[in-house]
């Protein structure tokens, strides 16, 4: 059962919220909300000492209204069914949202990777893709996994080994996961996917004057203070492009503690720092947090929690200074925590929306192991000598011909990471316009969040009305 203060129940609570501004039956927006299927595993592993322990996972498919579903496994000892099945709806929600033809799924271990050898975990990843694959949880037109909080590129590869491995010659196997190696089939740029998604997401809402003139803040990036809460992958790459941009990272937060500068922190010395001590405790220059969470409340225009879900709630919520708050993780901010911001005039840029970058260029990964053809080989050669030739004759009409290191920055064509970025910009920038445009056709009925919620809703029922299920 879902407890009424779970992650799943907040979930719904944010769902329902936005279907009641809805006109759908009530039968297709239970359709929708419910999680179609859920698989708890258990199976043994040997650790290197020899002795034997009890694994428990789970895979949850939230939505088949289309195929493959898609979401992310993670490694926790936080884990659990309520949790799983709760970001298996996001990932549904997030899906529609950014318009990627996916439903939601989400898979979890119940582990602390941090007490478990390379070893170990191989053993664990391959048998849990043994117990999804005899289940039929996992195939690249069935589910397709991709990392999460505490995976990455090397679990991907463990994955899809295993799988080709037990399916033997299956042409399209390289799509049963995405975020792989570029070696194994991955893509250029997915890396940085979700924490790219999330500078253009606020990029997006940080250009509208007229949004950030009810907030008390100028347009644009430059100059804003930032916080940001986890370095890990997402965390790390959003705070490394907003300061590109021109913000100010006035504190960084890790679950050792945090650090504060007013003057701002230098994110490449602070990552090397950690590198060299294992903790962002004890930066030359910058005051100590003890208390990770106390950051979240310090002054800022920008705050950006990246780590777990339920890091803003009903008991900190209120003492937020930020200005905006910008989900990157999946459910930092509870369902109460929310009503106070919105209450208190504070911008929150949904998770739905923010930290899709991820599963977008997963997408594209996907359709590159579909095709078989890396993306930009056909025409990124042509591209160039077409635009070579254009630039010379414009040099020889003007008398003023161009350099050779001229010529190749002009007329560079584009290849896979270049098309990838692309792809995620327009994507953003897209989907972020629709988000706000629905919030304005129901002025002060919503916000953000729950305007990408009726966005969701209304492209998953289009999706069962082409089905002929509901009217």
């Amino acid at each position: 059962m879902t407890s009424e203060h779970g992650f799943n129940a907040q979930v719904r609570r944010s769902f329902d919220k936005a279907a009641a501004l809805t006109d759908h039956a009530p039968e297709l927006l239970e359709q929708i909300r419910e999680c179609n299927s859920v698989y708890h595993i258990t199976f043994p592993i040997k650790r290197d000492d020899g002795s034997i322990e009890t694994i428990e996972a789970w895979r949850a498919e939230h939505s088949h209204h289309k195929l493959p579903t898609k979401g992310g496994i993670r490694y926790s000892s936080l884990v659990n069914e309520d949790e799983v099945m709760a970001l298996a709806a996001l990932m549904t929600y997030k899906c529609a949202i950014v318009e990627v033809p996916f439903g939601g799924a989400k898979g979890g271990i119940k582990i602390d990777r941090r007490e478990f050898s390379e070893a170990e975990l191989e053993r664990i990843t391959r048998r849990y893709t043994f117990e999804l694959l005899r289940k039929n949880f996992i195939g690249p037109g069935v589910d397709v996994p991709a990392p999460d909080y505490g995976t990455s590129s090397r679990e991907m590869s463990w994955i899809v080994d295993t799988y080709m491995t037990l399916t033997g010659g299956e042409l399209n196997a390289l799509g049963c996961v995405t975020g792989k190696p570029i070696a194994q089939g991955g893509i250029r740029g997915r890396t940085e996917a979700t924490g790219k998604g999330v500078y253009y997401g606020i990029r997006e809402a940080c250009a509208l004057a007229e949004d950030m003139k009810a907030l008390g803040l100028e347009p644009g990036i430059d100059g804003k203070r930032v916080i940001v809460q986890g370095l890990g992958n997402v965390g790390y790459h959003a705070a490394k492009y907003l300061q590109e941009a021109g913000a100010v990272l006035v504190a960084l937060a890790e679950y050792e503690g945090a650090i504060s500068d007013p003057k701002g922190l230098d994110l490449e010395q602070v990552m090397a720092h950690r590198q060299e001590t294992g903790s962002i405790l004890g930066f030359k220059g910058a005051e100590d947090i003890a208390d990770s969470k106390r950051a979240l409340e310090l002054d800022c225009d920008i705050l950006v929690p990246a780590a777990l879900e339920n890091q803003i709630n009903s008991d900190n919520a209120a003492r937020l200074k930020a200005k905006i708050v910008a989900e990157a993780a999946n459910g930092p901010t509870s369902a109460d925590a929310d009503e106070i911001l919105s209450r208190s005039g504070v911008m929150v840029i949904p998770d739905t929306f923010l930290n899709a970058g991820g599963v977008t260029v997963s997408y594209f990964e996907w359709a590159k192991n579909l095709s078989h053809l890396r993306f930009g080989r056909m025409e990124k050669r042509h591209e160039e000598q077409a635009r070579r030739r254009v630039l010379e004759a414009l040099g020889e009409k003007t008398s003023k011909p161009f350099s050779e290191e001229q010529l190749k920055e002009l007329s560079h064509g584009a290849g896979e990471e270049d098309l990838v970025h692309s792809g995620l910009e327009e994507t953003m920038c897209v989907a972020y316009e629709q988000m706000r445009s629905t919030r304005a056709e129901h002025e002060d009925k919503t916000d953000l969040r729950t305007a990408a919620f009726i966005n969701a809703i209304d492209k998953i029922a289009v999706c069962y009305a082409d089905l002929g299920i509901f009217p």
